[in-house]
């Protein structure tokens, strides 16, 4: 007697390895081409267009500093700040302070990761300076971003922000990654099933 297996497993198996394909398509179409391109993902081109200010990258020798200012535009509000580095590689270490033009202190920040956000509460027209000192050992390249009063921002609303455009393919990308991987493994245990009871049909025979 001739024992086959249920090609039904194998379409469902199929069906799902199609849906995760299907998922990576998307994914990989959304992504912007320049990012795909650089070797290393800038979050002020992935944010583009929600911070107020961003410095022009700059690299940083071990045992020196780098300096940079910021000019308020307005006042009583949250300053969110945030410093990238774009070449980050283990054991990479920033120290940053933080102080005004009349010397008050904001505070030291240590940067032991490729990026850091922190927010500050500012009450006044202000210019803040920023001294970021690389206690590392290798050079790092680095780029400093201002938005002030991010909750508010209208950005969320612009239907060209990148992250805006990203969001809902990436959504679906993801659902399709996790049906897909689903249907897939439905698929093989259908096929355990079947050969399982092949073997023991031929056993009886």
């Amino acid at each position: 007697m001739i024992f086959a297996l249920n090609n039904q497993g194998p379409v469902i198996t199929l069906v799902g390895l199609v849906a995760v394909g299907i998922s990576f398509s998307i994914a990989a179409s959304v992504v912007p081409p320049d990012l795909i391109d650089q070797n290393d993902l800038s979050m002020s081109t992935l944010f583009e267009g929600m911070f107020d200010e961003i410095h022009d990258e700059i690299q940083i020798l071990p045992g020196d500093s780098a300096y940079f200012s910021y000019d308020t535009i307005s006042s009583e509000f949250l300053l969110l700040w945030g410093v990238q580095i774009i070449d980050y590689e283990s054991g990479d270490k920033l120290m940053i302070s933080i102080s005004n033009i009349f010397g008050d202190d904001y505070g030291e920040f240590i940067q032991d990761g490729p990026i850091l956000f922190e927010i500050l509460e500012i009450t006044t027209f202000d210019t803040l300076n920023l001294e970021i000192y690389n206690q590392g050992t290798q050079n790092v390249t680095i780029v400093v971003m201002f938005s002030e009063d991010p909750d508010n921002s209208d950005i969320q609303l612009d239907p060209d922000f990148p992250l805006t455009t990203m969001i809902l393919p990436f959504a679906i990308s993801g659902f399709l990654l996790i049906l897909g991987i689903v249907i897939s493994t439905i698929g093989v245990i259908i096929i355990l099933i079947d050969w399982k009871n092949i073997q023991n049909n031929k056993r009886s025979y």
